[in-house]
């Protein structure tokens, strides 16, 4: 993975060797702030739109106030990649902090944010989307405004960080029995042609993937339910998938070393496979 020189910040477009911030910065100290991910392929953005809305959402939810608009982010994340050539697939990261002032937990008066984009060259997951990928079960100990993505992801960490270490994936989080949703993803469980997965409530981080399995199952006319599916129904699944915006829509083929049905991705979530990369118009594979 490569990053790409030219970083967009609250003082323009410069190159990322250029790029700093003072001492006391609240993301860095507190954690005081929100991010974004957005997906690229063939140098364009996919789901724009609805990343800068979460943007907006997170920001007005932790009262951070962005230095643009909404169609001003569009733009200057577009300008990123042309000031990058971008062509390959890959990824914008995207971070607003509450700025930068003396360490006292209380907002600091007018201080403007700090602000800051990058891209970075990141190749779909062909052989594991192909094939599907492990997962673990942990304890989802997060905080109770998951719908924001904020820069508070230690607990996120340590269940990847566990994950890792025992070979999988991903970590299914779970409160009481209840999947919430993975560590960096959503998880969807589907029984009897039915997609189950957990309401989009504040225990979770609304995917902007996710908003497009819903329409994409509606429109192959298979039932998306809204209810949390417990971690004693994940054996019995017949198909289980997770989506992400680096992810896609990824097939979980084993949890725990208990294997999924017959331990291959299933029908269903091929077809949302299809159903994702004609909506973004891949056209490539990367080996």
């Amino acid at each position: 993975m490569s990053v790409h020189p030219i970083t967009l910040s609250q003082t323009g477009f410069v190159h990322r060797d250029e790029l700093t911030y003072p001492f006391e910065e609240r993301g860095l100290q507190f954690g005081d702030g929100i991010y974004e991910v957005i997906r690229i392929y063939a140098g364009a953005s996919y789901l724009l739109t609805e990343h800068i809305d979460r943007l907006f959402r997170s920001a007005e939810a932790i009262r951070l106030d962005l230095p643009f608009s909404k169609q001003e982010a569009r733009n200057l994340l577009t300008e990123l990649l042309n000031q990058n050539e971008m062509t390959s697939d890959g990824i914008i990261y995207l971070q607003a902090t509450r700025g930068s002032a003396p360490r006292v937990h209380a907002f600091p008066g007018d201080v403007p944010a700090n602000v800051y984009a990058y891209v970075q060259d990141m190749p779909r997951k062909t052989k594991k989307l192909t094939s599907g990928v492990s997962a673990i079960t942990q304890r989802d100990t997060r905080w109770e405004n998951c719908y924001i993505k904020s820069l508070n992801l230690l607990p996120n960490v340590l269940a990847k960080q566990a994950a890792q270490e025992n070979g999988s994936y991903e970590a299914i989080l779970q409160k009481d029995g209840k999947v919430t949703e993975g560590s960096s993803s959503n998880i969807y469980l589907i029984k009897d042609g039915t997609i189950f997965t957990h309401p989009a409530t504040k225990h979770i981080l609304h995917g902007c993937v996710r908003m497009r399995v819903e329409e994409f199952a509606h429109d192959l006319a298979v039932p998306f339910v809204e209810k949390a599916f417990t971690t004693a129904d994940i054996p019995d699944a017949d198909e289980l998938f997770l989506s992400s915006s680096t992810s896609e829509i990824m097939p979980v083929i084993d949890v725990d070393g208990i294997q999924i049905a017959d331990g291959a991705p299933g029908s269903i979530t091929r077809e949302l496979q299809y159903q994702y990369e004609q909506d973004a118009a891949i056209t490539h594979v990367n080996v």
